[in-house]
């Protein structure tokens, strides 16, 4: 009851104030007013004061080059080739430290329908495959060099092992490969860990083609390097040096936080000067002449820059670089027969992985062309493992892809057969891991 009368007479006091004082509610009104303005200016120029700020971080981030002078307080940008890598332990198990991934795995389920357009062929014909499974977990892995370091590790939500890249000026990691065909294909996974909101708008890694496979900066390359970037979308940077003289450099917008926040899938197709890179299903980079012509390419670098070392990792796994990559349909319409090791399953498994795609489409569009063609589906794999199994499994997978033609892209299923052959007919050594990579194939011939 009290409340309610104070309240009353508070009310009361407050109207007849401004009853027998309009000069003073007036004036007061207008202070008022003068206030909420000057809070107001206040907080407008505080929004654009940091709107142009971000705008000016772009601008300056798109111009400016490693070596341009500008430095990050947290990871200065060297001159040179190959910037720096920096990194962070958790997560992550190595044989000097221990701990467990909370990694979303981005892949694991993912419905093959999304890959129903992707148009990446790989190689037929391995150059080098790597997956790490003999190597020593904390080791660096020996069939690359490094002018800096790195170490293999696992993680738990992951199979396999990964080469967790670290800190260096112009480090740079190299598979030991010369001598690179003028058509071939590169594939590798990628693994990003405690990339947020603060990860540098200079954080990229990148896939250089080379004339050496040394740490000099060549006189030709192309180069393209993606963002880790979570602030804002930084998108794609493509450059390349002909002759010594820089003729590209560009910056391809692209958002794609939330795909490098996940592991993904990188696809790089070389087709002489022409270079194109997917990440998962989606094409970003697709340049006719990055890459000089009559120059014989000799290597491949992984680079790395603008990562945190307190708290951030970058992580690569399951390369294969193959020769070939070329047009599956003419050949198959010639040859009437072509036997790829591009189609992947899933390990001791019959599920399509999602990357392998492209050449299914390309044996659609085979069949699309010419309802007459009838198909045989083969399946092979290596020699590891129980042979009964084999031959179940490669008959499994067999039937897996004529299952991908009927079900995504609607070819009659009387127009296809399957078999399995499992371990009987390698064309490699199964005591190697690029042997095992060849024999694990899949067949189509004409009937």
């Amino acid at each position: 009851m009290k409340r309610t009368i104070y309240t009353v007479q508070a009310t009361l006091t407050i109207l007849l104030f401004f009853a027998i004082a309009p000069t003073a509610n007036a004036q007061l009104l207008k202070k008022l007013g003068k206030v909420a303005e000057r809070a107001a200016e206040r907080t407008i120029e505080k929004r654009v004061d940091q709107e142009t700020s971000e705008k000016t971080d772009q601008a300056l981030d798109s111009i400016l080059e490693p070596g341009s002078g500008r430095s990050s307080k947290k990871n200065p940008v060297p001159q040179g080739d190959n910037p720096p890598i920096e990194n962070d332990d958790s997560q992550i198990s190595s044989g000097n430290t221990s701990g467990n991934s909370s990694l979303p795995n981005s892949t694991g389920n993912q419905n093959i329908n999304i890959y129903s357009k992707f148009d990446f062929v790989p190689g037929d014909t391995p150059i080098f495959v790597d997956d790490f499974s003999n190597e020593f977990i904390g080791d660096f892995p020996s069939r690359w060099n490094s002018n800096g370091s790195g170490e293999l590790v696992t993680l738990t939500e992951h199979p396999n092992k990964w080469l967790k890249l670290l800190p260096g000026y112009n480090t740079a990691y190299i598979p030991d490969v010369t001598n690179l065909p003028e058509e071939f294909t590169l594939e590798f996974d990628v693994l990003a860990t405690g990339l947020d909101k603060k990860t540098s708008s200079q954080s990229y890694i990148g896939i250089v083609i080379s004339d050496n496979n040394t740490f000099k900066k060549g006189a030709n390359f192309g180069k393209v390097e993606y963002s880790f970037c979570q602030f804002i979308g930084r998108g794609v940077v493509v450059e390349n040096n002909i002759a010594s003289k820089r003729v590209i450099r560009n910056d391809v917008s692209a958002d794609i936080r939330n795909i490098v926040n996940q592991k993904h899938h990188v696809s790089v197709a070389v087709n002489k000067e022409r270079f194109r890179l997917w990440i998962n299903e989606s094409k970003y980079i697709d340049v006719p002449r990055l890459l000089p012509a009559n120059v014989q390419m000799q290597g491949i670098k992984f680079i790395l820059r603008g990562t945190d070392t307190e708290k951030e990792s970058v992580l690569i796994g399951n390369i294969k670089i193959a020769e070939g990559g070329v047009d599956l349909r003419r050949q198959l319409l010639a040859d009437g027969k072509i036997s790829t090791n591009g189609i992947l399953f899933d390990s001791g498994s019959a599920n399509i992985q999602p990357q392998s795609m492209g050449i299914i489409r390309q044996i659609y569009q085979v069949l699309q062309q010419d309802s007459s063609i009838q198909l045989k589906i083969v399946g092979h794999t290596d020699a590891d493992g129980d042979d009964n199994k084999n031959m179940q499994l490669s008959q499994n997978r067999a039937e897996s892809v004529k299952s991908a033609l009927t079900s995504i892209y609607n070819v009659s299923s009387n127009r296809l057969t399957t078999e399995g052959k499992g371990e009987t007919e390698p064309v490699s050594d199964n005591n190697t891991a690029d042997g095992k990579t060849q024999n694990r194939r899949v067949e189509f011939i004409k009937l």
